[in-house]
């Protein structure tokens, strides 16, 4: 038994000591928890490690290393030992995300050696919603996206994706991996859209799903149809989707300078819980 303060790789005889950190904080944790529901510790299946942070013999808090850098229900010094296990491992990561006082202290090690980063988005309201939308009506034509319009859909998943982080996902390998992403999306039925004429007007996807909350994302309205409210509208369908039929609650996470989204989100029920951090590389 671990005795001392260490750090290690977790193994997968060790999931349900792992699910119990990530249910301390359900909707911060869905993303990495969806995942280890349904890969388990194995870093293979993962797509990356899970680092357990231990103190006298007790699991106390995680780091998900893998495509991101996402810290856990870290305190001060479960982010020192990340920092210093990252540091050892090198930068493998394309961002490090995570609620947002773990994260900027675990950035604050990392930075002398992995900056600078591209860039960092120090606060990221964390936002919820357990109800239906009360006052907006849902768009009836945003429906679940069929597996036979990857080619309609897929267009609006790179401008979205564009848009947001700054980079297009065909870079490197040629959108193998992202392609792949969306795909597992519309085949499971959570990719949500409004298309019109062959083209999407209104998307959005429920990309992390545990029993206890899932998290909406790629919320993108085509730039000649904003102004319209349509992410007021298409937020209500999806919700209606979400909560009826995925899980109790749904959040989201938002760049603070979008005023105009938190707006559309706060219209349609959700309010801020808390906020990530996001640092691009």
């Amino acid at each position: 038994m671990l005795t001392t303060t260490t750090t290690k790789v977790m193994e997968p005889g060790e999931l349900d000591a792992a699910l119990a950190v990530l249910d301390r904080d359900p909707v911060a944790n869905a993303f990495v928890a969806s995942r280890v529901a349904v890969a388990g510790l194995d870093p293979w299946r993962l797509g990356g490690e899970m680092w357990g942070w231990y103190s006298g013999g007790r699991l106390e808090a995680l780091c998900y290393a893998g495509a991101n850098l996402v810290p856990i229900c870290a305190g001060p010094e479960a982010v020192r030992a990340f920092a210093e296990r990252a540091l050892r491992s090198g930068r493998r990561c394309s961002s490090i995300v995570g609620p947002s006082a773990a994260t900027s202290a675990l950035w604050s090690l990392l930075e002398p050696n992995w900056g600078p980063a591209r860039e960092v988005r120090a606060h990221q309201p964390l936002m919820v919603t357990r109800a239906l939308p009360a006052t907006v009506e849902p768009d009836p034509c945003v429906r679940r996206v069929r597996r036979d319009e990857m080619d309609v859909i897929m267009p609006a998943c790179v401008a979205m994706f564009t848009e947001e982080v700054g980079v297009s996902p065909l870079a490197g390998d040629g959108g193998l991996i992202y392609q792949a992403r969306v795909a597992e999306l519309v085949g499971a039925g959570r990719a949500f859209a409004r298309i019109e004429d062959g083209k999407v007007v209104f998307k959005a996807e429920i990309g992390a799903v545990t029993r206890h909350a899932c998290q909406i994302q790629g919320v993108w309205v085509a730039p000649e149809h904003r102004g319209r409210r349509l992410s007021e509208t298409g937020m209500a369908a999806v919700l209606h989707y979400a909560l009826r039929d995925v899980a109790p609650v749904a959040s989201l996470y938002v760049n603070d300078f979008n005023a105009p989204a938190r707006a559309a989100y706060r219209r349609v029920g959700f309010t801020e819980v808390g906020a990530f951090m996001s640092v691009l590389f």
